[in-house]
């Protein structure tokens, strides 16, 4: 009796035990779960963006316009942003000096009219779900400083609506960051690293914070959190080729979505994928001045009697794998594409499904085919009969012709 309540006592505490080590191990899950949850994304699109410390932002969605004419690149550049900050800031590398102002929303809204998808009907003929008889209803379905300059050159600092800019160049990565955070700029420490390579080819940079004014100011009110469509931001500068900056965008932690309209002489496309899914093509097509006459806020970006608009898509849906910038080249011909939207719809004739007046025009067919084959194999019958005894079959068919007597 002994030894069995020893062994009980035994089992229990091991149960005990394990039980403790399952609730431990549940709890350090919650709490990775927890800190993840909390945990920023670092990038946009177009660089590293990141929030005050304690606050969450992400950028919903990412759309630029890139107009580029053989010699100067400009970029339009709106950001849909969610979260509880109400002060953030990114970096943006740049090849050459660049002009920086704030773009017109109503851009994005004449862009969107433009290469808006072709709808086209399309029709079937058999009945799908939603149609009769299958659900009972119808359906219709520059260069760095040289000599004696300091490592970090401040070009030029500005209040832009919601943005504060400075435009800097620098010969240190290190000096850089320091300048960047010790004026306000944060940025994480993996993405301060891939500053490296601009800083070794003399780019230089268009850093942001997002800061809107604040409400009552001197009164100690809180600033509004950053939240929906920001003021579109237009940077400006010198360029031998297109390209649209995506390097620092390895540094983020929630996949990336990009949207280009790309807006020079003739069509043009990304030279590689860069670590993202393949690019996809939504609009592609030389807009002539009569177009751009019906779209002032295009016509005045254009500000050319003609231009080919191409508009791209890309996914990043493992932003840690891009390893480059968008360097942006000649397409092979400037062939006009345009995503077409198909509404299927159920053939009809006369407000008649079709299938249906075909399977009864069939049918009718069909019974008309049995009835005559065996009227004349009735005939056939008859032949043969008179052939084989003439004198019997008259009167069987007088006989059967013939009234009945009473």
């Amino acid at each position: 009796m002994r030894t069995r309540t020893s062994r009980a006592t035994a089992a229990g505490e091991r149960y005990g035990t394990l039980r403790r080590r399952a609730l431990a191990v549940v709890a350090l899950l919650l709490l990775a779960q927890s800190v993840s949850l909390l945990r920023p994304a670092y990038a946009c699109g177009c660089g590293g963006m990141v929030p005050a410390d304690g606050t969450t932002i992400g950028v919903r969605d990412e759309t630029s316009v890139v107009r580029w004419d053989g010699r100067t690149e400009e970029i339009v550049m709106r950001l849909t942003v969610d979260g509880d900050a109400s002060e953030a800031a990114w970096i943006m590398p740049v090849p050459d000096r660049a002009d920086v102002g704030l773009g017109d929303r109503e851009l994005f809204g004449e862009l969107t009219a433009v290469t808006a998808p072709a709808r086209e009907t399309r029709r079937y003929f058999w009945p799908r779900s939603g149609d009769w008889p299958l659900d009972g209803e119808d359906g219709v379905t520059a260069g760095a400083p040289e000599g004696a300059a300091p490592e970090v050159d401040v070009v030029g600092r500005e209040r832009l609506g919601p943005f504060d800019v400075a435009r800097l160049a620098a010969t240190d990565s290190g000096a850089l960051d320091a300048w960047l955070r010790d004026n306000g700029f944060r940025l994480p420490d993996r993405l301060a690293a891939e500053l490296e390579p601009y800083v070794e080819r003399k780019w230089e940079y268009v850093a942001v914070r997002l800061a809107p004014e604040e409400d009552g100011a001197g009164d100690g009110a809180p600033r509004q959190a950053l939240g929906g469509a920001l003021d579109p931001l237009r940077i400006t500068f010198a360029a031998d080729r297109p390209v649209y900056p995506m390097r620092l965008s390895r540094a983020a932690r929630t996949p990336q979505s990009l949207r280009l309209y790309v807006l020079a002489p003739h069509r043009m496309e990304p030279a590689d994928p860069i670590g993202g899914e393949r690019p996809e093509v939504l609009f592609a097509g030389r807009l002539t001045a009569a177009e751009l006459s019906e779209h002032d806020r295009l016509r005045e970006l254009v500000d050319a009697e003609e231009v080919f608009l191409t508009a791209v898509a890309q996914e990043f849906p493992r932003p840690e794998r891009i390893d480059g910038d968008h360097e942006l080249r000649r397409a092979g011909a400037d062939t006009p594409y345009r995503t077409v939207v198909y509404d299927d719809e159920l053939l009809r004739w006369g407000g008649v499904p079709a299938w249906l007046v075909t399977v009864l025009a069939g049918a009718a067919v069909l019974l008309a085919a049995v009835t005559t084959a065996l009227l004349l194999r009735g005939r056939a019958v008859r032949g043969r009969e008179f052939e084989e005894d003439p004198a019997r079959t008259v009167a069987r068919r007088y006989a059967e012709d013939s009234p009945p007597r009473p």
